[in-house]
């Protein structure tokens, strides 16, 4: 049996997975178009006047199972190179409360608001956005169909925040010997033949505690949520630190994606066969839920793969769009909905009304990453270091394992 003082985990990869950078980017503008997209389905978000347009749902749901878990990989994974770097967990958790917590006080006061404001003037709300702000924006009470205060899709900073504290407690407190023995037993569990079944399981079962999936967004009873978000947070950490776990993606990447692809067959065969609201037969629901789940985990799985062995280099907007990302996924919903807003009664069909809230959406948001950036108070606002990062040089970029 090998010696205590000899395990130890592989150590965190010490330069920049750029393919990881390139994910991220790609994840949050897959994003912008899910979440403009999901305004024309049956069970969209303040659905435009125009009404709905009854395939959309079919390709959003080709993100949906799978486009959140990625996320919380990603950012799990970018957590294992942060706290490398950092001195100690105390440092990492120091530095990541004032990156995440700042944005997200300033997001919740300010940048959400106008999103339940426009809802409850939809509803029949009478009273200005003055009078919204100081009476009923923050009351916590419901008024009319809204729950007050709003947190809309910070909730996912709200949950990201919650794991990257749990992590850190867990560093602080777990002896290093235990935190060695969690890691391997999670690497030989992962790392090899049974990655992509025993991931299916594990997030079929995840997904389905307490039921039928639901996703409240309320962070003290979303169990079934925290178990599938906070288990990719995981995966994602445990895949920077894992050298043998990295070259198992590399191999199984492409039957991932075969299996990610036959997991949205019949999700989209679900979806054709009984559209928007309408009920599921019970016979269907616990296939279709193993199916998402397959979904979700091959589709990962494959990006993660992808990732590594074709983006991993450098490009001349990659550190800016790197830096981008956070201040654009702050703004673009509160954007977006104000457009909406804006263009519901203009008379556009369904084709010219999505580019328009798309392009509006990518601008908007682009805009207000350019203009916080260049304001050095309101930099830490919106999730940016106060000071601009000099000009480093080059990095060397991790060579794929891939074969």
């Amino acid at each position: 049996m090998q010696p205590a003082s000899t395990l130890r985990p592989m150590p965190a990869r010490p330069h920049r997975h750029y393919g990881m950078d390139w994910l991220r980017i790609g994840a949050f503008v897959m994003l912008i178009f899910y979440h403009v997209g999901f305004s024309f389905t049956p069970w969209g978000y303040q659905t435009p006047t125009r009404g709905v347009v009854p395939w959309a749902e079919i390709p959003l749901l080709g993100l949906s199972a799978w486009r959140l878990a990625l996320l919380f990989a990603i950012s799990g994974y970018a957590s294992a190179a942060l706290l490398t770097r950092d001195a100690d967990a105390a440092s990492f958790l120091k530095s990541r409360l004032l990156r995440l917590g700042i944005p997200l006080l300033f997001g919740l006061t300010v940048i959400v608001p106008p999103q339940p404001y426009m809802g409850l003037v939809n509803s029949g709300y009478a009273h200005g956005y003055g009078y919204f702000l100081l009476h009923d924006a923050f009351s916590f009470r419901r008024v009319i169909h809204e729950n007050l205060p709003a947190v809309m899709h910070l909730w996912f900073v709200i949950y990201l925040l919650a794991y990257t504290v749990a992590l850190c407690l867990a560093q602080m407190a777990l002896p290093a010997r235990w935190r060695v023995r969690l890691h391997l037993i999670s690497e030989r569990l992962l790392a090899g033949g049974w990655l992509l079944p025993i991931g299916c399981g594990l997030v079929y079962t995840a997904r389905s505690v307490g039921g039928e999936w639901t996703d409240t967004h309320a962070i003290l009873t979303d169990f079934a949520a925290h178990l599938h978000y906070g288990g990719m947070f995981l995966f994602g950490f445990l895949l920077r630190r894992s050298g043998p776990l990295h070259r198992t993606v590399a191999r199984q990447w492409k039957p991932a994606l075969l299996l990610g692809l036959a997991g949205y067959a019949f999700v989209a065969l679900e979806a054709w066969y009984f559209p928007g609201n309408v009920r599921t037969p019970r016979v269907w629901l616990e296939p279709l839920d193993f199916a998402k789940a397959v979904q979700c985990w091959g589709t990962v799985i494959a990006l993660f793969g992808i990732a590594d062995r074709f983006w991993n280099r450098d490009g001349r907007w990659r550190a800016t769009l790197v830096e981008a990302v956070f201040p654009v996924f702050i703004a673009h919903q509160t954007v977006m909905v104000l457009v909406s807003y804006w263009l519901r009664d203009k008379g556009l069909t369904a084709l010219p009304e999505f580019l328009v809230l798309c392009a509006s959406v990518a601008v908007g948001s682009w805009l207000f990453y350019l203009a916080g950036r260049e304001i050095g108070p309101l930099r830490p606002l919106i999730g940016l270091k106060r000071a601009k990062t000099p000009r480093r040089a080059k990095a060397i970029p991790i060579p794929s394992t891939a074969a």
